[in-house]
This record gives C-alpha cells, structure tokens and sequence, in this order.
C-alpha cells in the first residue's frame, strides 16, 4: 500500500512542476502591457486655423494674405477682426523667401477674383545660409519684388505691402543669423513706391513694443503681438476697401 501511495505522491508533484513551469513560460498580460498607447503617440498634431480653408460669404468683398510666419501669426485675428465685413483667405503655406512666391504666386491667387492682397516678403530673404550668402540677394529681392508686384496687379485687387519686422539683436533660438532689416525694407519700398503700391509699415508700429511683444531670442511674436499688428493689417484693408 505505501507503494502505491509513493506513487501518486510523486505523480501529483510532477503535475504541479509542469503547471508551474507552464505558469511562468506564458505569463497573463499585465494591466501595463495591456494599457492603450499614450494620447501623446496617438494624437495627430491639430491643424494650424490660419490654414483653414475659408468658405465665402456672399456679397463681402474678398481678401488675400500672402506671407512668412508673422503672418500666419496674425491671420486668424485679422478674420475675426473682420468678420462680416470682408472673406479673409490667405496663401495656403509659410510663403517663405521671394523666390518660393515667384514659383507659387500662381497657385496662390488661383483663378478668383481679389480685392484686396496684402502681402510681405522679407526675413527668408535676408537670412544667411550655410555659405554666408543671404537667402535671397539684395538685387535678386528687388528683381523678385516687381515679379510678383506685376502678378498681382494683374488680379485688379489694391495691394498692400507690409514692411519686414525686426528682428532681435544678439543669440537667436533656433539658432539663425540675418542681413539688415532695414536694407531689405529700403528695397521694397522702393519698389512699392515705384509701382503705386501702399504700404504698411508693420516695422515701424511694432518697433515701440519689442520688449512687451516679441518673444525673447526670437523673430516672431507673442499672441499679444500678433493681436497687435492684426490690428494694423485690419486698418489698412479697411482703408483700401
């Protein structure tokens, strides 16, 4: 009898061995690994509202915004600012240095009728390159500049140019060095003068406020900021409307 009962002692220690080496080989999923991915990896970047195509109301007249960064900053504040009083579209895109807007100056006016376009080019222009060149060279600017002047012209729209902002003294972050502002504003403006072109000193109304409105070590502005020169945009569209 003590035989049998050895047996099935050591039988039942064997069965539980394999269940437990079973047990560890195949653990259950933990509630970690179980866990659905972060919101931070599964959430898309939301869509910047300047780029937001803009459905026309009826009767209003219509606007184009064509510009760098500082105004992409400043476009949703000047279509709030003109709500019902003029459609607010702009340039599908960083428009970057001149030489991106005499390539895409065509696809931005499209095939519809402007009233108004305000416009800037400038910081791409004069920023220096790897080479020490500037973007886009003061002769090249100029040349540019009445390009795209004569295009849009063409559309039948008062266009407005917006003078190039300041850019701050000193380490830029990220890190970018740049020619004189005020060489490249001499150019349009001379150029803006010569083709009956108004403008819009957004240099000279900022200029005051740098401290209060522009990001430290940076070319672009706080909302403030942007606010600020939205509302100088907003006055001279109503001035050409």
């Amino acid at each position: 009898m003590s035989q049998h009962i050895a047996r099935a002692v050591a039988t039942l220690l064997i069965s539980a061995g394999l269940a437990s080496t079973a047990i560890a080989a195949d653990p259950k999923p933990s509630a970690a690994d179980s866990k659905p991915p972060a919101a931070a990896e599964t959430k898309k970047a939301a869509p910047n509202p300047a780029m937001a195509p803009i459905k026309d109301v009826a009767g209003l007249p219509r606007v184009l915004l064509i510009g760098d960064s500082i105004s992409i900053g400043y476009t949703v504040p000047v279509r709030k600012q003109l709500e019902g009083k003029a459609n607010v579209h702009r340039a599908l895109a960083n428009c970057g240095p001149t030489k991106n807007g005499v390539t895409g100056i065509d696809k931005w006016l499209g095939d519809g009728k402007w009233d108004v376009i305000h416009f800037n080019f400038g910081i791409h222009d004069l920023r220096h390159m790897p080479d020490g060149k500037r973007q886009v060279e003061p002769a090249d600017y100029e040349k540019n500049l009445r390009t795209l002047v004569e295009k849009m012209k063409k559309t039948g729209a008062k266009v407005i140019f917006a003078t190039t902002t300041p850019i701050p003294a000193g380490e830029l972050n990220p890190v970018r060095t740049f020619g004189d502002v005020g060489e490249y504003n001499q150019i349009a403006l001379k150029v803006m003068k010569d083709t009956g072109v108004t403008i819009d000193d957004l240099n000279a109304a900022i200029t005051p406020h740098l401290a209060k409105m522009q990001r430290p070590k940076d070319v672009h502005f706080s909302e403030e900021g942007s606010n600020f020169l939205a509302t100088k945009v907003v006055e001279s569209i109503k001035a050409a409307l």
